[in-house]
Order: C-alpha cells, then sequence, then structure tokens
C-alpha cells in the first residue's frame, strides 16, 4: 500500500506515479463498454439498428471479457465497482480488493454481470481515482 500526500493511504502505484489498480485500464474501458451496450440491449427493442457503433457487444460478451481476466483483475472490477458505487472510498482501496477476493472467489463475472449499471459504477469507481474513461486509449 501507497502512501499519498497528507499519509492518506491508497491504491498503490506504478513506477509513473499514476494509480495501479491491479487491472489495465484498456481492459476496463471494454468491460465497461460492454456492460452499458448489454444495458441498452436490454433496453432496446430494435436490434437492426447500431447508431453507436457497439455491434460487437452482446449480453453474452461481458461474462466472457470477465472470465478472461485473472483472479486478480476480477477482484480488482469488484472493488472498482464498489467505490463507484460508493460502499468504499478511494482510500479504502485495499480493504475493498481484500474483500472483494475474499467473498466473490466463485463466480466473479456472474456477481458483475448481475451488477445494475454496471458500466456507469466502474466509471465512477475510476473517477474517483480520478480517471476519465472517455480518456482511456483502448
Amino acid at each position: 500500500m501507497s502512501d499519498k500526500p497528507g499519509g492518506i493511504p491508497g491504491p498503490p502505484e506504478d513506477e509513473d506515479g499514476e494509480v495501479d489498480l491491479g487491472i489495465a485500464l484498456p481492459a476496463v474501458a471494454n468491460i465497461i463498454d460492454a456492460a452499458r451496450a448489454s444495458e441498452e440491449g436490454d433496453d432496446d427493442d430494435d436490434a437492426d439498428t447500431d447508431p453507436v457503433g457497439k455491434a460487437d457487444f452482446d449480453g453474452e460478451d461481458l461474462p466472457t471479457q470477465i472470465e478472461a481476466l485473472n483472479e486478480d483483475e476480477q477482484a480488482s472490477l469488484i472493488a472498482l465497482a464498489w467505490v463507484g458505487r460508493g460502499d468504499y472510498e478511494p482510500d479504502e482501496w485495499e480493504e475493498a480488493l481484500n474483500l472483494a477476493r475474499e467473498r466473490h472467489e466463485a463466480d466473479p463475472a456472474g456477481y458483475l454481470a448481475s451488477l445494475d449499471l454496471l458500466g456507469d459504477l466502474l466509471a465512477e469507481g475510476l473517477a474517483a481515482f480520478g480517471i476519465v474513461v472517455e480518456e482511456i486509449e483502448r
């Protein structure tokens, strides 16, 4: 665990001083896109149109993307969703991460896919760390 200015503990930082959430930011951005596309698909009765250009995403794709991650990355996603939901603050990252590892060993993809507005929760979690999802290169 690293110390932030003022002695506030938070997530570790990489050698460039950027927040290290234990998962690559492009992977998080892709999962956010898949989650949002899946949620839009649930609300959209007209599946023949693709105004946003996200035809590659469907409800099956989200769990597949999450299952492709290793256990640490899956735990990071869960903890990030919890930060985005307001259950934890950024300075409680290690605690959230440890609890995510303990509680969701069996089916992290199922748990995450079941969260309402997962894409928004993950985006809010990133924002809590000062990361804007739209600025992440994919």
